[in-house]
Parts: structure tokens; C-alpha cells; sequence
């Protein structure tokens, strides 16, 4: 497949989710449910007024622990809103013509300090629970969502009903291709170790933490198996906020995140910033999609030490009113001078950037990422596949396969050559590649030819070991299907 086709492709693709309508949701599927809300506020599910509203209409109320705000969506909604902090259990039920709302900040628990084994005194733990199906909205950029330090957030859907953040726009079908930064996103901190600490503060220790980016609250501490809860089957849309200049919100922002943590079938799709931003922190993630994000679709930060394996990656297409596109890096990986030293770890990934704009890999400050059954295809003939940013950084690639205009960035810091000799210090990479990926990602004759890495688990034992590179085998392997939108044939956003 040749870059002009690249493009038509994501024309195409984009145009058909925009002109598909807003996605189905929980209204047209909810059951009743019951919805328990602890701590303060006291439990009891709340009913729909004795039955299930008809179709097309609001339910009668809200379930205890809510506020009821009015309607939403031309009045076919029930709008729920959840309170400003979550102290104790509130669990959000799937309920016919019910539809959650988040205004302003809304924290899960108190920041209970980074020592997991002396919680700070008179803190309170939170846990916000999503039953699957469950959509959450905000309506401006400042409404997000906080999981403190020691809560929990389990939002577990299933794969024909997944949990979704949204903001209103996308609740009303009012969002477009370009719809971007229209609330917050989901802020979740941890107590893993982070590389920047505050002064002569040592990493893996609870006085080495650090102001999270975008909000006033902090992460890190002395728990690589720190547990902040499930996100499994939920997508974030339409996120992302800009607070000041390199301080923002992202679609999902993980920091200090622990291996307790359980990620799986999560979608970042159209954030104004990265997808997902991970600072610090252990924790490991399987089954990731990425689509439409304005900034890096993928940004590790500040001592992350986790494992990524499948992710499917679509930088953000083109549209009649952005004509030379938006969208950052496929990855961003920075770390620092300081241990412990970043070492993201990523396997079977396809990665498809279209190229107008931005470098596809970059690799700076001090990181060390390994990266293994890849495919990086970028559209542009002048895009880079790989550009790595200063001396001190060094990387791992093994059968990872570039087709770009330019294969490495040639820096006045690292030039084109020896990027090209630590890219090909590796087994079975090449960049001179051409893709027969199939609807973007989907893996073809070229891609199964290339021999995949034969031991996982020597990288990672979190990774899963696969006879194939990319994160998909063939069109059998559906594992994105039927939870996701805005992939090419999938449901719209």
C-alpha cells in the first residue's frame, strides 16, 4: 500500500464515522440495575419511578448518592450527576433512559500520601464503580475526573457493552471528525515509583512524589504492585484540556500507577492532548486503541517501568477543516537522569500515522525502550519513522518494520546514522518495509512473512508470545471489535 492510498484510506475512514451518527449507547440497552452509594452518603439503588421509562424518554429520578440535574439529549435523558468527591462506595447502574454526568473536578477518596503502609490520617478512601454500559459525561474542559491515591475506580465493561467517558456534545451526537477537548478525562494516581522527586528525596520512597500535570494533586510512593482498580471494555472520547502552555489534560493520565492496577480494552479516541500519558509507575496494559488524538497518541514519562503489548494506533486523520492535519507522535518516550530509569516495554503494535505533521517514534532524555513485533507505517515524505533526541538515551528494537519517507531523523544531537545503527543492532527490523496492511491495520502477506521475536517473556513475563508482529494476527483476530468506534467498518464515535 502506497502513501497516497494511506491517505484516501484515513479520508475515507473518517468520513464514514462522521457521516455514521452518534454511537449506540446505554439508553437504547439498559436494564434496571442498582446502584449502592456508601460512606457519607448511604446506600439505596433509586428506581425509575416504579418500571422502566418508555423508550425515548427520561427515567423519573436518579438513584440515591445522585443529583438529579434535569434532562439532556432533547429531553430523551435522565441527566445523574455525580457528587464532587466519592467517599466510600458509589456504584453508577446501568439504567434505562439514564445518562452520569461529571461538572467540575470530581475526586474518587482523599490523597491518602504515598506510603501504602501508613495512610495519611483522616483520609478517606474512595471507590467508584461502573457497571457495564454506563456512559459519563462532561460538559466543558475543566470537568474530570480525580482517583486519589489509595482509591479505587473499577470501570469494567464487557465487549458488546463498554463503559464510556464522554462529553455532552458526544451524548446529543453533536461531534464531528475534529471534535476534541470538549471536558476533561480521567486522572488516576498511584503510589509505584517516579524518577522526579523533590529534591534529595530517593525514588521508591513515600517523600518522592510529585504535583501531577493538569490538576492540583500528587502521585508516586513506595508500591511497584500498587492497586488502583480495573479499567477493562471503556473507551475515553472527546477529552483533553489545556490548563496552561505544556500543562494539560489528557484522555487518560496515569501517574505513578501500580502493577495491582489491571488495563485491558481501553480506547483513547480525539483527545486535545495524548491518549494516554503515563508518568512513573509499573503498571502493564493489553489490548489498547488509539485513535484521533490531537497530540502523542502514546506519552511515558518520568521512570514509567510497565508492559504494553497490542496496541492499534491511527494518528488523527485529515478533514476539510484542518488541511494539513493535527496529531503529534505515535509515542513519545522521555525519562531522566535520575533512577529508576524509564524502560517502557512494547510489543505487537501497529502503529499508522498519517504523516502531515509529526515524527512517528521519538525517544529522549535518558529513556530505554524496547520495542518488539512492530509495524510503523507513516504517510508523509518527509515523516520519520524514528528520531531519538540526546546521547544519554538507548533502546532495544527486534522485528519491528518502518515504512516511512524518511526512516530516522537526522538530529544535530543523534544523527540519522546512529539511530540507524541502534535500530539495527536488533534481530529481524527493517526500514525498508512496504505494507500490505489491510482497512489500516489488519496484518497482510508482508507483515506475516517477518519472523516475530521467539521469547517474550525474556522482556516481559507480562507479555503473551505470538507467532506474528503487529497487533493483529489476520481478519480472524477481532479482539478490537464491537467495544471500540471510529476504526474503519466499526461503530462511530
Amino acid at each position: 500500500m502506497q502513501f497516497n492510498q494511506i491517505r484516501t484510506l484515513l479520508l475515507a475512514a473518517g468520513a464514514a464515522v462522521a457521516l455514521a451518527g452518534c454511537g449506540g449507547g446505554a439508553a437504547e440497552v439498559a436494564s434496571p440495575g442498582e446502584g449502592g452509594f456508601g460512606g457519607n452518603v448511604g446506600g439505596g439503588g433509586g428506581g425509575n419511578g416504579g418500571g422502566d421509562p418508555a423508550p425515548g424518554t427520561p427515567a423519573a429520578d436518579c438513584p440515591t448518592g445522585f443529583s438529579n440535574v434535569g434532562v439532556v439529549a432533547n429531553g430523551t435523558l435522565r441527566n445523574c450527576q455525580l457528587p464532587q468527591k466519592i467517599a466510600g462506595t458509589l456504584v453508577v447502574p446501568l439504567r434505562a433512559g439514564t445518562v452520569y454526568s461529571v461538572s467540575g473536578r470530581v475526586d474518587v477518596g482523599d490523597d491518602m500520601g504515598g506510603d501504602v503502609n501508613a495512610p495519611r490520617a483522616g483520609a478517606v478512601k474512595g471507590i467508584l464503580t461502573l457497571e457495564p454500559g454506563v456512559r459519563v459525561f462532561g460538559s466543558a474542559g475543566l470537568d474530570y475526573i480525580v482517583v486519589n491515591r489509595g482509591s479505587l475506580i473499577f470501570a469494567e465493561g464487557t465487549a458488546t457493552q463498554p463503559g464510556i467517558f464522554t462529553s455532552r456534545q458526544g451524548i446529543e451526537c453533536g461531534t464531528r471528525l475534529d471534535s476534541i477537548g470538549q471536558w476533561g478525562g480521567l486522572v488516576i494516581l498511584g503510589r509505584a515509583p517516579i524518577s522526579n522527586c523533590p529534591g534529595s528525596a530517593t525514588p521508591g520512597t513515600p517523600s518522592c512524589e510529585a504535583q501531577v500535570e493538569g490538576t492540583n494533586a500528587f502521585y508516586g510512593g513506595n508500591s511497584a504492585t500498587d492497586n488502583s482498580g480495573v479499567l477493562k471494555y471503556m473507551r475515553v472520547q472527546h477529552s483533553g484540556f489545556v490548563i496552561i502552555a505544556n500543562n494539560e489534560l489528557n484522555g487518560i493520565t496515569l501517574a505513578g500507577v501500580g502493577t495491582g492496577t489491571l488495563i485491558d480494552y481501553v480506547q483513547v479516541h480525539n483527545s486535545s492532548d495524548d491518549g494516554i500519558e503515563w508518568f512513573g509507575g509499573t503498571v502493564n496494559a493489553k489490548h489498547l486503541v488509539f485513535t484521533g488524538n490531537d497530540d502523542d497518541s502514546m506519552d511515558t514519562d518520568v521512570g514509567f517501568n510497565g508492559a504494553i503489548q497490542f496496541v492499534i494506533t491511527i494518528q488523527r486523520q485529515i478533514d476539510s477543516a484542518d488541511a494539513d492535519g493535527r496529531g503529534d507522535k505515535l509515542i513519545e518516550s522521555s525519562g531522566s537522569t535520575r533512577t529508576p530509569a524509564a524502560n517502557p516495554k512494547i510489543a505487537n503494535f501497529t502503529w499508522v500515522n498519517r504523516g502531515a505533521v509529526s515524527d512517528g517514534v521519538t525517544m529522549n532524555t535518558g529513556t530505554n525502550s524496547v520495542f518488539a513485533n512492530g509495524i510503523i507505517v507513516a504517510a508523509g515524505s518527509s515523516t520519520a519513522c524514528l528520531d531519538v533526541d540526546d546521547a544519554t538515551t538507548t533502546g532495544a528494537f527486534n522485528s519491528v518494520v518502518m515504512q516511512c519517507g524518511t526512516p530516522f531523523r537526522d538530529d544535530t544531537n543523534v544523527t540519522a546514522a546512529q539511530i540507524g545503527t541502534l535500530f539495527n543492532a536488533g534481530s529481524n527490523n527493517t526500514s525498508a518495509y512496504t505494507n500490505t496492511l489491510t482497512n489500516l491495520f489488519i496484518t497482510g502477506p508482508n507483515e506475516t512473512a517477518v519472523t516475530p521475536v521467539a521469547n517474550l517473556a525474556a522482556i516481559s513475563p507480562f507479555f503473551t508470545q505470538t507467532a506474528y508482529i503487529g497487533a493483529v494476527r489476520n481478519a480472524q483476530d477481532t479482539w478490537y471489535a464491537g467495544w471500540t468506534c471510529g476504526l474503519p467498518g466499526g461503530t462511530a464515535c
